[in-house]
Parts: C-alpha cells; sequence; structure tokens
C-alpha cells in the first residue's frame, strides 16, 4: 500500500459525491471529476480516512468558500489550465482507504505546490472553524 499512500495535494480523478446529492440519499458521484488530496488521518479502527475536496470549472456561487487555482497549479496537476479553476474548500468527501471503491486509480493525475496545498489546507481550517465545513462520508 506504501506505493499507492495518497499525500495532501495530490490531485485525482474521484467520482465525488456532492453533500446536496448525498442529502437526497444518493451514494455514488454522478461523475468523475479531478478532486484534491487534502487530508488523510488514521481512526480509531486503524483505517486511512481521506478528506477529498472537489476541484470544478463552474464558477462558486456565492457564499461558497473556494480558491481559485493559479495556471502553475494547474499545470502541475496536470490539470486544463485554459479555464478558470476552484478548489471547494467548504465541503469534502471522507473516504476509508482500505474500504474504498470510489478511488479505483490511485495514481495521481498530477499534485499541487506545498505552497499551494497549504494554501488549500488552511482554508478548509479555516471554513471548519466558522462550522459551515459540510462532509459527505463514503464509508
Amino acid at each position: 500500500m506504501a506505493d499507492d499512500f495518497p499525500e495532501a495535494g495530490q490531485v485525482f480523478d474521484y467520482h465525488y459525491l456532492w453533500k446536496w446529492q448525498d442529502e437526497k440519499g444518493e451514494a455514488e458521484g454522478r461523475k468523475k471529476r479531478p478532486c484534491c488530496m487534502a487530508v488523510v488521518i488514521v481512526n480509531a479502527e486503524g483505517q486511512h480516512v481521506l478528506f477529498i475536496a472537489p476541484i470544478t470549472s463552474k464558477r462558486p456561487d456565492a457564499g461558497r468558500f473556494a480558491i481559485a487555482i493559479p495556471e502553475t497549479e494547474a499545470h502541475r496537476a496536470k490539470l486544463d489550465s485554459h479555464i478558470p479553476l476552484w478548489v471547494i474548500v467548504d465541503e469534502l468527501n471522507a473516504d476509508v482507504l482500505e474500504a474504498s471503491y470510489t478511488l479505483e486509480d490511485r495514481s495521481p493525475r498530477g499534485q499541487f505546490g506545498p505552497a499551494f496545498t497549504d494554501t488549500v489546507l488552511r482554508g478548509i481550517q479555516s471554513v471548519r472553524k466558522t462550522g459551515r465545513l459540510s462532509i459527505a462520508k463514503r464509508t
């Protein structure tokens, strides 16, 4: 598992489940989208819980918390750099690595640089402090 262990800042294609889909009872993301690995923690059972942030080309609605992806970072992550992209930081998926059926290909398409990864993590922490962080559990 060491070879395919995800790290913060890596970008994967992932069937992201939006919180509104989760609340409607859906269990599967409707399409694969690029997503950023945000945080990996170990739970009480010793499993690795992945917190995954979606990346979108749709301008976030007012009231959402998102970070624009600079062109340089889009290149690093092997994303389309000719269109505006954002990492959504007020909503995450929580998925257990050892049981994940949604993280099919564990080879990242690319990775954000350390400074931008820190910006994303600080954004998530800031939203968490406000109590507005939504998590769709994929476990």
